[in-house]
């Protein structure tokens, strides 16, 4: 949270006072898709996935999460609709949770949680405005060399490929194929 804004004691404290400590198996769900979810969890140790399934049952993974994220479904939080989308562990996982009424409380308490809040949202459209502009401009060549060539390092450290192929918007086999030939050609095609 300190990544934001930075928090006094007296700020943390409620914020503190309500986190809740939740283990995730492997492939436990954090958020299910087509439920409400009224919980965020700041990610202390494993790993998550953020994926959508299609009505055809094949799922796409859009995100992933590591030590200290904050997750949820921010949509569901707000709207207290369904989540459009889940997000499953993909290792035993530690999170803290608190509910999102909490967080809303604490931003109509203190210009700190506000502030944090708004960068947050901010961070979040950045980064989907950014993922997006990838999957619609780039070539899945090009989104693998992206990949390779930029700080999201863990992705390709911790996450299996059938996952790592289903973000960058391709089959497995496909991401075999291109990584043979980035293989070959001694760096990222681009």
């Amino acid at each position: 949270m300190h990544r934001f804004v930075a928090l006094t004691d007296a700020e943390w404290a409620p914020l503190a006072a309500a986190l809740l400590p939740q283990q995730l198996r492997r492939k436990q769900l954090f958020v299910t898709q087509g439920a409400p979810a009224p919980a965020l969890a700041l990610l202390v140790s494993g790993a998550c996935r953020l994926f959508y399934t299609r009505p055809d049952g094949e799922e796409r993974t859009t995100y992933f999460f590591f030590e200290n994220h904050l997750l949820g479904s921010y949509q569901s939080c707000l709207t207290g609709q369904p989540s459009a989308f889940g997000i499953e562990a993909l290792a035993p996982t530690e999170l803290l949770t608190f509910p999102f009424a909490v967080l809303d409380a604490l931003c109509n308490e203190f210009p700190a949680y506000e502030r944090f809040c708004r960068r947050l949202a901010e961070y979040h459209l950045l980064g989907t405005d950014e993922r997006l502009a990838e999957l619609l401009l780039l070539s899945p060549e090009q989104r693998y060399a992206k990949l390779l060539g930029g700080t999201k390092t863990k992705i390709l450290e911790r996450v299996s490929q059938r996952y790592i192929a289903s973000y960058l918007g391709i089959t497995p086999v496909s991401l075999s194929r291109i990584r043979a030939r980035v293989q070959a050609s001694d760096g990222p095609i681009s």
